[in-house]
């Protein structure tokens, strides 16, 4: 380290900075003379700091020197005080200088908005005004960022989106004024304020009159249109206008436009734009490429996520949690549980988000047990406080059979929101407390909180599954009425099928003729539905016929309109609706049970004889079988849409995926034990009977949660009460 020159080569500092790479240490100040008040020297000085307690101490011998009014020594401490993000200290600064031109009055301004003062950074533009000085195209970039952060920053402390929304306009207005509106820079800020405070049309208006528009001014409308959902398609138009016009795309317009095509779904045009980010050479690093993972994920592309991910040579968090999340909300909760440890062998340190994530994926799976482990991960962790996480434990809990728990995590977040309350509501509607979900319902009304579309759906559904025709039909007029939450096809279809489940078809039907929106699969899906449980073969058909336009891939309509067909005996026509699924090459999803045991999730299809234990398992549905026969017993039949010989009939029930899941918890688990099964279909009314009488037999408690609800069977009962 060099030392300080001595008293009177001090003004020979500066140029040795220049030419060297010397840096001034703490202990050298010590030796600075306390005599010396040239202000050229403090400014050599100021220039070799390098750590903000130096330049504290510096700063101090100025003010021992009597040159804190200096104006080149004040522009030096702004400028380094707001690099270090000591606003306070900068103001301390620029209060003394007596003199203050618009130079001084921009680095004061614009370190106030770069370190989130915001508030601050628009009184001062204020006060630069009354004291007369004009703002010039340095000044506005940092004041219209302000006002872009503004909201973000001060929301709940008495600013709204209009508040800042008219600020903005108001310095807008002064730019057109002081004739800037063509600045580049500045065109580019306000594109950005109008896009944050929720004003695309005045965005676009900015950005229209940009004679010159570069990359920044494309990026910022690109992803102000990608942000919001409903003009996500405008964001790809901007893009291939930008390539177009010759502009060559930076990494965040690429992953804006990919952000847009993960919202769309546009699988399509998320292709176009990776081909474009390799044309470009763009580095798919931690921002592109977690875009690509995202995009082809939300599109339900999870292979080509994971080569494009595989081939990432960065990754942050976000780039895990974009893998894992996709994994999960596409059905591959194995995959997503897998991908988690692999991100706990990095040193990538999972956040509430990706919790979110794997609670999800133990959701799908049923998986209760690594369910718990989690919930003991997060409180560990300390990722309980987390709204979106307690929501994910409430869901979490609800759909692997802990109902109860649920509950108790849900009256122990330290804050919740509507999708927490109606997650809850969910969870009771799932497995059949709607009494519960009501009152759930009544205590929310008593919050400040108000229930949206999703909280009325969750409401509605639990009535549906408890047989709560009043109450629905209350709560849809409530609807409407005291929270002017107009119904959409979920709302409706939760309605056709609460009337469908309780016999009132006719009034079912009468609903949908009245619905001010055209019915969408939801709704008739509901509707088929009811005609399959109360057998009205008419009502079905004309279902079915809507469906088979709607939706004419969905094997589900096929097995029901010949489930109904079957169940009346109609053997002819149940054949003709089983040959017409061949012929348009439709495939029916294969029945499928899931069952969880020592942190592994076991797969069962019917009549699968695949597993290690199938012997023990075919073994132990002998057994049953016989002693359901002596329990009174019988197979029904009916649910097996063949035209068949009895005894052909009763073997296939026989080997139902959810029954050789049932035998092999019982071989797999200690006596007592509850079992807990996932189907992915419905639960057919054969398999439905004899889980009650296993459930007695055996004595356990059976938990069966198939496509739409919660079944839990026990000493020979349902908790769906045979409505279902």
């Amino acid at each position: 380290m060099q030392s300080i020159p001595s008293t009177g080569k001090i003004y020979k500092l500066k140029t040795i900075l220049a030419k060297t790479s010397f840096s001034i240490s703490r202990d050298t100040l010590k030796q600075i003379p306390t005599n010396n008040n040239n202000p050229i020297d403090y400014a050599a000085l100021l220039q070799a700091c390098n750590d903000l307690i130096t330049l504290r101490q510096l700063h101090a011998k100025i003010l021992i020197a009597g040159l804190e009014h200096d104006y080149f020594l004040g522009t030096k401490l702004l400028s380094f005080y707001g690099l270090y993000g000591r606003v306070d200290n900068a103001r301390q600064v620029f209060d003394k200088i007596p003199h203050r031109d618009i130079y001084l009055w921009n680095v004061i301004i614009r370190a106030c908005a770069k370190n989130g003062l915001c508030r601050e950074s628009l009184e001062l533009y204020h006060q630069m005004q009354e004291h007369g000085v004009r703002p010039n195209e340095f000044t506005f970039p940092s004041v219209v960022k302000a006002c872009a952060e503004l909201l973000a920053l001060e929301e709940g402390k008495g600013c709204s989106s209009l508040l800042a929304l008219k600020e903005g306009k108001g310095i807008h207005d002064q730019i057109v004024r002081f004739g800037l509106c063509s600045n580049i820079f500045i065109g580019a800020a306000l594109i950005d304020m109008y896009v944050k405070l929720g004003s695309l049309e005045d965005a676009r208006h900015v950005f229209d009159k940009i004679p010159h528009k570069d990359v920044v001014s494309w990026t910022a409308l690109i992803a102000g249109y990608a942000q919001n959902g409903g003009d996500a398609t405008e964001a790809l138009v901007l893009f291939h206008q930008m390539q177009q016009d010759g502009v060559v795309s930076d990494p965040i317009a690429a992953m804006s436009a990919l952000h847009a095509c993960s919202r769309l779904g546009n699988l399509e045009q998320g292709k176009m734009v990776h081909g474009y980010v390799n044309r470009r050479e763009i580095e798919p690093d931690a921002v592109v490429g977690t875009a690509l993972v995202d995009m082809y994920a939300k599109c339900g592309v999870v292979d080509i996520a994971r080569k494009v991910f595989d081939k990432m040579c960065m990754r942050n968090v976000v780039s895990w949690n974009a893998m894992i999340s996709g994994y999960a909300q596409n059905g591959y909760g194995t995959e997503a549980l897998e991908m988690f440890d692999q991100m706990k062998m990095t040193e990538v340190e999972p956040n509430s988000s990706t919790m979110v994530s794997v609670l999800l994926a133990c959701a799908h799976l049923g998986a209760l047990q690594q369910g718990k482990q989690f919930h003991d991960y997060i409180i560990r962790s300390g990722f309980d406080s987390s709204v979106l996480v307690g929501t994910s434990l409430v869901d979490m809990y609800c759909k692997c059979g802990r109902v109860d728990i649920a509950r108790q995590v849900f009256d122990k977040m330290p804050e919740r929101n509507v999708i927490s309350w109606s997650a809850m509501i969910a969870g009771y509607g799932m497995h059949g407390l709607g009494e519960d979900a009501v009152a759930l319902f009544s205590q929310m009304q008593q919050t400040d909180l108000k229930p949206d579309h999703v909280t009325f759906v969750s409401l509605l559904s639990a009535c549906s599954h408890a047989g709560l025709v009043k109450e629905g039909w209350q709560f849809f007029e409530c609807m409407r009425r005291d929270y002017c939450i107009l119904p959409v096809e979920k709302h409706y279809a939760c309605m056709v099928d609460l009337l469908g489940r309780a016999g009132c078809l006719d009034e079912a039907k009468e609903l949908i003729r009245e619905m001010p929106l055209k019915p969408n699969a939801g709704v008739w899906g509901a509707l088929l539905g009811a005609c399959r449980i109360h057998g009205d073969i008419k009502l079905g058909e004309l279902a079915a016929e809507h469906l088979f336009e709607l939706e004419p891939q969905n094997s589900g309509v096929f097995i029901l309109l010949s489930n109904i067909y079957a169940a009346a005996g109609k053997w002819d026509a149940a054949a003709k609706v089983r040959k017409m699924m061949k012929e348009r090459r439709v495939k029916k999803t294969p029945g499928c049970s899931l069952i969880e045991m020592n942190h592994k999730v076991h797969a069962f299809c019917t009549g699968d004889r695949s597993h290690p234990q199938s012997e023990q398992i075919y073994a132990m549905l002998e057994t049953l079988s016989r002693q359901m026969e002596e329990a009174g017993y019988a197979p029904d039949t009916n649910f097996v849409l063949h035209d068949l010989e009895e005894e052909v009939k009763e073997r296939m029930l026989y080997s139902h995926s959810e029954k050789l899941a049932i035998a092999f918890g019982i071989i797999n688990t200690s006596p007592g034990t509850p079992i807990h099964i996932i189907k992915n279909l419905r639960v057919c009314g054969d398999c439905h009977i004899a889980s009650k009488f296993i459930s007695k037999i055996v004595k356990r408690e059976i938990i069966v949660r198939d496509v739409n609800r919660f079944h839990h069977f026990k000493d020979g009962l349902c908790s769906c009460r045979d409505y279902w």
